[in-house]
C-alpha cells in the first residue's frame, strides 16, 4: 500500500488554471496529504488548491513584479533560463515517491536514489522541440536577440533531454504523446488518459439543429476552418469561446454563425447536450473538449490526427475528416448527415475517461512499480 509512503507532487507553475492543472488537482485529490512543489504560485488565480500546501522556488517573487507591468504575462518566458536551476534546487530527500505533472521543465527535478520519480507528461517541452523556431519568431525582440535566444534554447533543449533521463517512469496522456516522448527523449512511457469531468455533462434526447465548437479562439485552434466551411454550408453554428482571433472570425462569419463568447460551465453543458455535432478541426495532444462533447451524447466531427484518433471512434462516436482544410471539413459535415448516431451509446463510451478511472489507473500503476 502507498499509505506508508511519503509522496510529493510537482507542477511546472501555478499562475493559471487549465487542463494540466486539472490533472494536478486529481493528483491532489488522490494524495491529499502530499505537498505541491512548483516554480511560482499565484494564489489570486488559484481556484483549485486553496487547501494544499504549496512549496515554491526562489523565483516566487516574479508574479509580483509582473503584475505591475502591462502585458506582463508574456514576460514570464524570459525567466526560462533561470528555471532549470530553480527546479534542481528543490529538496526531495524526505520522500519515497515524487509524482510530477509536466509540460515544461519540471521533469528536471533531482531526487535521491531511494526516491522514485513518476512524470505525467502532457507533452515534451514544445518551445524546445517541435515549436522552437515558431516560438522564437513570435518573441517581440530584435532579430539579433532572437538568434541569441535560439542558441540558448538549443542549449536548454540538451538540458531538457538530460533531465528526461533522470525520470524513473514516464506516463503519457495519449499514444500520440507517448510517441513524442520516445522521439525526443528516447524513453518508453505508460499511457493513462487525462481526467474528464464526465459527471458535469449529460445527454438531452431532444437534439436541436445546430453544430457547435467550444474552443479558445486562437489561430492554432483552426476555428477559421469551421467558419469558412459553415459560410459555404449555410448551416447553423454556435461558437463558444474567447481569444485573440475572435474579432477576425466575427468579421468573416456569415449570419448563420453565432458567437456566444465565454459562458458558464452550466450553459456550455446545456448547449453541448442539444447540439447535432461537435467540431474539432485542430490537432490536440489529447482533446478534452471532444470528450466533454461525447459525454454530452454529442458526436464529434474531428480532424484525423493527434489525440482524436484515440478518443473518437469513426462512425460510432463521430466522424473523421482527412485534410486540415475547410473543404474537407465541409465534406465531412455533409457525410455526417447521412449517418445515424446513438447519443446514449456515445455518452456511455465517454465514461471510460472519467476522473475516477484516471485516479484508479494512476494509483494502480504507481503501486505496481513501488510495491
Amino acid at each position: 500500500m502507498l499509505d506508508n509512503k511519503k509522496i510529493a507532487l510537482v507542477h511546472d507553475h501555478l499562475f493559471q488554471m487549465g487542463g494540466a492543472e486539472r490533472v494536478l488537482f486529481e493528483f491532489h485529490q488522490l494524495y491529499s496529504q502530499s505537498p505541491i512543489y512548483t516554480i511560482i504560485y499565484d494564489k489570486d488565480k488559484d481556484t483549485l488548491f486553496k487547501d494544499a500546501r504549496i512549496i515554491t522556488s526562489k523565483l516566487q517573487n516574479i508574479p509580483g513584479i509582473l503584475n505591475r507591468i502591462p502585458g506582463s504575462v508574456h514576460l514570464f518566458k524570459f525567466f526560462i533560463f533561470s528555471m532549470p536551476q530553480a527546479f534542481e534546487d528543490f529538496d526531495f530527500s524526505d520522500y519515497d515517491i515524487v509524482l510530477s505533472s509536466v509540460s515544461g521543465l519540471a521533469k528536471g527535478i533531482k531526487v535521491p536514489e531511494k526516491t522514485k520519480h513518476f512524470c505525467y507528461c502532457h507533452t515534451p517541452t514544445r518551445y524546445l522541440w517541435s515549436d522552437l523556431e515558431a516560438y522564437v519568431e513570435k518573441l517581440k525582440i530584435p532579430n539579433l536577440t532572437k538568434r541569441m535566444v535560439a542558441e540558448k534554447l538549443k542549449s536548454l533543449r540538451q538540458w531538457d533531454y538530460d533531465a528526461a533521463q533522470r525520470v524513473d517512469y514516464f506516463i503519457a496522456n495519449s499514444e500520440f504523446i507517448a510517441q513524442k516522448i520516445k522521439k525526443y527523449y528516447n524513453r518508453d512511457s505508460k499511457v493513462i488518459y487525462p481526467p474528464v469531468e464526465i459527471d458535469k455533462f449529460y445527454s438531452d434526447p431532444q437534439k436541436e439543429d445546430y453544430y457547435i465548437v467550444v474552443s479558445r479562439l486562437m489561430s492554432y485552434k483552426k476555428v477559421d476552418l469551421i467558419v469558412k466551411a459553415f459560410n459555404q454550408l449555410k448551416l447553423p453554428l454556435k461558437i463558444i469561446g474567447i481569444g485573440e482571433h475572435s474579432e477576425e472570425l466575427k468579421r468573416i462569419a456569415k449570419s448563420n454563425i453565432e458567437f456566444l463568447g465565454g459562458v458558464s460551465d452550466g450553459v456550455r453543458g446545456k448547449y453541448l447536450s442539444k447540439a447535432k455535432a461537435f467540431l474539432h478541426p485542430q490537432e490536440e495532444d489529447f482533446g478534452i473538449a471532444a470528450v466533454e462533447a461525447m459525454a454530452s451524447g454529442c458526436p464529434v466531427i474531428a480532424y484525423k490526427s493527434g489525440g482524436a484518433l484515440e478518443t473518437v471512434v469513426n462512425k460510432e462516436t463521430g466522424l473523421f475528416f482527412e485534410e486540415q482544410n475547410w473543404e474537407s471539413l465541409a465534406e465531412a459535415v455533409l457525410d455526417f448527415n447521412k449517418l445515424e448516431f446513438d447519443s446514449v451509446a456515445i455518452r456511455k463510451y465517454a465514461e471510460k475517461f472519467s476522473n475516477e478511472n484516471f485516479k484508479k489507473n494512476i494509483d494502480k500503476y504507481i503501486k505496481s512499480k513501488v510495491e
